[in-house]
């Protein structure tokens, strides 16, 4: 999972990618590696569970081996205008950045590819063994992906082409670049995960790694007769209410595969506690 120089981390909405994508992050930087966690549309999931209050755009130190950052579309756009299409970096970018926001906001795959942009670039650079990238959901994340596809269709020749191009080969390598989906096991998340997994094989934009289950709650080791048998008490509550919510996950785990299946993490915990116990059990799955 971690052999690759860029992690894609989605998954729908509320399923614990940030998390996971942090706990990734701390593994990796725990092996010895020069490591980003970027946080690619929203960031405060990401910093929480790195446990710091913000990522700048300008990658900052977590921790030993281990820098985080967040992109600020306004920021990737300017450093894209001086370093992926060669404008002087002596040359004032802002009013011009500012002037093309509205083109990067309306136009097709534009606000994407520099979104998509910034996490490759990042590889590009060399300064990282990995960069892990807390990716859009999975509502939006077919069109960032397609999003290199969709300028070589529009742009017939030129430099902004040659950039999309090697931004599409650099995704789709899979040496280089891999997507980990995160589900729980619950009707609506998988359901979502399976639509997205057929659709991302079916363009290749990106290898699917893996597809985890997070927040599994496993069978209890007793029998439900003797749950039933005991008298009320909020042990009797507790064990019959966990053993329900273990057999409403069941069919669901059936239905992805049998990947790393990370257990729920009970009790109170900060997020950043979350992410470093999640980085204990991970480190076990990569």
């Amino acid at each position: 999972m971690l052999d690759r120089r860029l992690l894609l981390v989605s998954g729908k909405g509320g399923v614990g990618k940030s998390a996971i994508a942090a706990a990734l992050a701390i593994v990796a930087a725990r092996q010895g590696r020069r490591v980003l966690a970027l946080a690619m549309t929203e960031e405060t999931g990401l910093a929480a569970h790195l446990g710091v209050d913000a990522l700048p755009y300008e990658p900052v130190g977590i921790r030993p081996g281990l820098s985080g950052a967040a992109i600020e579309r306004s920021a990737a756009l300017d450093e894209y205008l001086k370093l992926q299409l060669r404008v002087p970096t002596a040359l004032p970018t802002g009013q011009l950045s500012r002037a093309l926001s509205v083109l990067v906001d309306t136009a097709p795959g534009i606000r994407e590819i520099i979104t998509m942009g910034k996490p490759i670039y990042e590889v590009w650079r060399g300064h990282w063994d990995l960069v892990v990238a807390d990716a859009p959901p999975l509502g939006q994340l077919q069109s960032y992906l397609d999003a290199p596809k969709t300028i070589t269709g529009l742009v017939p020749t030129g430099t902004v082409r040659e950039q999309a191009a090697r931004l599409a080969r650099t995704l789709a390598d899979p040496h280089e670049s891999a997507l980990l989906l995160i589900t729980t096991p619950e009707e609506l998340s998988v359901l979502e995960t399976r639509e997205a997994t057929a659709a991302i094989d079916e363009e290749r934009s990106v290898l699917i790694a893996g597809i985890w289950a997070n927040r599994v709650i496993d069978p209890l080791d007793v029998p439900s007769t003797r749950i039933e048998g005991l008298p009320d008490s909020p042990a009797r509550s507790a064990a019959l209410l966990h053993s329900g919510l273990a057999s409403a996950q069941a069919p669901w785990l059936e239905a992805i595969p049998g990947d790393p299946r990370i257990p729920f993490l009970f009790g109170v915990r900060t997020p950043a506690e979350v992410s470093a116990r999640l980085a204990d059990l991970c480190e076990e799955c990569v």
